[in-house]
Parts: C-alpha cells; sequence; structure tokens
C-alpha cells in the first residue's frame, strides 16, 4: 500500500473514533459498501497503518488514576545504552509511554500510578534503577484535559 486516499483517511479516522465499529456501520460513514470496505480496511492492517484496536478505559477505576511526567536525564547516549534503556522501559508496566526529546534531558516518560505513594515507589525502585539514569524531574498532573489523538 503506497498511498492512502481520501476512503483509506476515512477509514482510519472513524476506526480511531469507535473501533468496534461494525463493518456495515464503517462503510456507510466513509460512503463505500461493505465489502470494498473490508478490503481496505485488511489492506490498511497489512501495510499496519493500522496496528491493532483498543478498549478505551477508566483508569481511575482500574487504580491507576494518578499521571506522572517524567524527564529522564542519561549518564551515557552510546547506541547500546540507548538500547539498554529502551529495553527497560518496555518491561515497566506503569511506563505508559517513553519518547527520545531532542533537548536538555534524553527522554520523556508518561507513567501511570494508583496515587503519589505509588509513584514513589514506582520512582525509587524502578525508574531510578533503569540503565543509565542520571537524573530525573518528575512533573505531576493535576487534571488530564484531552487523552485522545481524535
Amino acid at each position: 500500500m503506497e498511498k492512502l486516499d481520501d476512503f483509506d483517511r476515512r477509514i482510519v479516522e472513524e476506526l480511531q473514533k469507535s473501533g468496534r465499529i461494525t463493518v456495515t456501520d464503517l462503510a456507510k460513514k466513509v460512503g463505500l459498501s461493505k465489502t470494498p470496505c473490508q478490503i481496505r480496511m485488511k489492506k490498511l492492517e497489512d501495510a499496519k497503518y493500522i496496528l491493532g484496536y483498543r478498549a478505551e478505559v477508566d483508569h481511575r477505576k482500574l487504580g491507576a488514576g494518578h499521571i506522572a511526567f517524567v524527564q529522564v536525564k542519561l549518564n551515557d547516549t552510546r547506541s547500546r545504552s540507548l538500547e539498554a534503556f529502551n529495553a527497560a522501559a518496555r518491561e515497566i508496566p506503569e511506563i505508559e509511554e517513553c519518547h527520545m526529546i531532542a533537548s536538555g534531558f534524553d527522554y520523556l516518560l508518561k507513567v501511570r500510578t494508583k496515587d503519589i505513594g505509588s509513584y514513589r515507589r514506582v520512582l525509587g525502585e524502578k525508574l531510578s534503577e533503569m540503565p543509565f539514569v542520571a537524573q530525573t524531574s518528575t512533573f505531576v498532573c493535576m487534571e488530564q484535559v484531552k487523552d485522545r489523538p481524535i
């Protein structure tokens, strides 16, 4: 799949809004019949434009309503060090997002925990123990205003 057309883009947009939409309803929304819509969805999945389907959850009800953003500065940024840090980040379930940043620090993490006490334990026992971590700075989220791309 080389280039997305307007139908493909609308399919992706509608699936981002509701991953559980039926193919019939999706086809109506994007202006296609069911079979061509299904074929396009399959091509989008095969080409990795669509990576999966997930449930949107209430993190507070699931015991993970506390959000902290953490700036991480490493003491070594050679490839092997970055790879080791990346691998460690993938293994810590409380890290919801991990981004390498071009700035005065190296990574920005989004960390979800139950509360500030739980975050403090994650910081001391997991984040600070990650490979090559020299320094962290935490920013506690007071209110989540928007958490979806659309």
